[in-house]
């Protein structure tokens, strides 16, 4: 007997669902390419545990004809490809006919199609890839596609599903990222009776961006053309001022296509370069628009992936375009901002080291130094230790004299670290002092912020911020720790809640990094000027902490220059 079987049709079409189908979001991203393709300009979206139950997609797109809504149910029917020519000419999001069939396999399916300018269409109804019904049917012109209990009949794949919170998120996210390049359509989502998402189209792409980035981003994004030989890239980058912790705002398309694509995400840390901090992630959106004969779409199951022909003139394109975008040029000649308030910047430009101010170097010449007893970072700090201000150098470092030389502290990691320990010991004594703020603050958050912040404004309470949904995507913190102070409440925040996204735990359990991040945005910045007394008091406090040597993040807060070290530097000792 052959060990070699051909598989049955069932299975084939089963394991074909898997690659193409991995999760709820997975059928969402194939709905909405097909209405995409379909010339919608409004696509409605309704959920039931997180799309495990139900996953409903509404466009008022061409719709299809009986004939074409039975044949969108078999495998590799499709009307945008019709030679292998044509797959090296791909302009559509969805090509290979896979993605229905594959739905169909692994759920109870039904479709209803209304084509443009017909009063009623049809409706298809089938389970586990078995046809029940097709019938005749009114609705509006567009199509309705119903997919409930998604990978019932597969069950292995259906227990490695998260949970309704989890998977909706995903969908959330999928929608966000699909958005951006179709600002004219209007996508809506909903789970059960909630609106979890809506957006409205519109021509400026600029509202969608606000939509997706926070309007604070949106009123500084810079934007900037860069044409080239078969492709134009369309970039929009935020200032350094504006960077995250994790990568999640960094947007690339293809031809209106969502791909994820290292050495695109590459060129854009390049053409940020040094005006990024280590571990810190810009906002920027890439679109490029390529002739589909210079870009292969098929090379993933998931169509996440493109090959391009000429992959290093698009990454220098990339790169040479997100510099001169982010160029002082290129700032002063940007396309004017949304007309929302103007609100002070988190960060300023660091001024030149140009002065060191309080202070002066005193000259007085004296024997070299003998080469002092190696101390440890704590005794380098200690509190015994005699420590005398000298100044400030650049708006940016306390310079300090000792006994043993020059200490040279880094102003901002200093006061992380004293605003971090003094947090920390509040939350874990349950002892944060609240201050309620005489006019709340207004914070206006991204659509997926918002959507956090209503799910888990409970646990920022523990935290001492409160805060109230006023309507949209805007929310008033009405109290906040009294240890912060001259904090931007909205970066902060967007910060925190970035942090959990994802995350099905209690808030509480990320006490430590949660306390970094507070301390981060409450502590003072570089560039700031400080007077002797802000200076004495900052290290007084950072000679109490139980580590005065190294910030939350790790950085090094003090560099001593010995004596012995100076003289060598400056050939007095041998």
């Amino acid at each position: 007997m052959n060990k070699i079987r051909i598989l049955p049709e069932k299975v084939a079409t089963q394991i074909a669902a898997g690659e193409v189908i991995e999760r709820p979001a997975s059928v969402v991203r194939e709905l909405i390419d097909n209405s995409i393709d379909a010339g919608a300009d409004r696509i409605s979206i309704k959920i039931e545990g997180g799309g495990k139950k139900l996953i409903k997609v509404v466009d008022n797109g061409e719709g299809m004809s009986r004939d074409d809504l039975l044949l969108c149910v078999e495998r590799h029917a499709t009307s945008k490809v019709k030679e292998a020519s044509d797959l090296l000419q791909v302009k559509s999001l969805g090509f290979r006919g896979e993605a229905i069939p594959s739905m169909a396999s692994i759920s109870r399916m039904n479709i209803t199609s209304v084509p443009r300018g017909h009063l009623t269409g049809h409706r298809l109804r089938i389970s586990g890839g078995k046809l029940l019904s097709i019938e005749e049917a009114g609705a509006p012109s567009g199509t309705i596609t119903e997919i409930q209990d998604l990978f019932f009949n597969v069950p292995g794949r259906r227990k490695f599903l998260r949970s309704p919170q989890t998977e909706k998120n995903q969908i959330t996210e999928l929608l966000l990222r699909a958005s951006l390049p179709f600002p004219h359509i209007h996508f809506r989502l909903e789970e059960g009776p909630k609106t979890v998402l809506n957006l409205p189209g519109s021509d400026d792409p600029r509202l969608r961006l606000s939509a997706i980035m926070g309007r604070e981003v949106s009123k500084v994004i810079l934007e900037r053309v860069e044409k080239r030989d078969g492709f134009t890239i369309r970039l929009f980058a935020a200032p350094s001022d504006f960077t995250r912790n994790r990568s999640d705002r960094l947007y690339c398309y293809v031809n209106g296509r969502n791909i994820r694509d290292r050495s695109i995400a590459k060129a854009v840390m390049e053409g940020y370069g040094q005006r990024l901090m280590k571990g810190r992630f810009p906002q920027a959106v890439v679109f490029i628009e390529i002739d589909p004969s210079l870009v292969d779409v098929n090379v993933h199951p998931t169509k996440q992936e493109v090959r391009f022909r000429n992959p290093q003139e698009i990454f220098q394109a990339v790169s040479s375009g997100i510099g001169k975008t982010l160029s002082p040029e290129s700032r002063l000649s940007t396309i004017p901002p949304l007309n929302v308030p103007a609100r002070e910047p988190v960060y300023r430009m660091q001024t030149p080291f140009a002065s060191v101010s309080d202070g002066e170097w005193v000259y007085k010449e004296e024997k070299a130094a003998p080469l002092p007893e190696t101390k440890t970072p704590f005794e380098k700090f200690s509190v015994e230790r005699e420590i005398q201000i000298i100044g400030q150098l650049g708006g940016t470092y306390i310079l300090c004299q000792s006994s043993e030389g020059l200490l040279v502290v880094d102003q901002h990691a200093a006061h992380e670290r004293v605003v971090y320990e003094n947090l920390k010991r509040a939350f874990e004594t349950s002892s944060v002092e609240m201050q309620g703020l005489l006019i709340p603050f207004e914070m206006e958050l991204s659509v997926k912020e918002k959507t956090l912040a209503l799910e888990k404004g409970d646990g920022l309470m523990a935290f001492g911020l409160e805060m109230d949904h006023f309507g949209g995507n805007t929310f008033l913190l009405r109290a906040v720790p009294a240890l912060l102070k001259d904090v931007d409440w909205t970066s902060m925040v967007s910060e925190l809640l970035s942090r959990i996204e994802g995350k099905e735990v209690d808030f509480a359990a990320f006490m430590d990094e949660t306390v970094t991040v507070m301390a981060c945005h409450g502590a003072i910045r570089a560039g700031q000027k400080m007077n002797r007394e802000e200076m004495r008091l900052l290290i007084d406090q950072l000679k109490e902490m139980d580590l005065p040597t190294n910030c939350p993040h790790g950085r090094p807060i003090i560099k001593e220059f010995t004596y012995y070290e100076i003289e060598k530097m400056f050939k007095r000792i041998v």
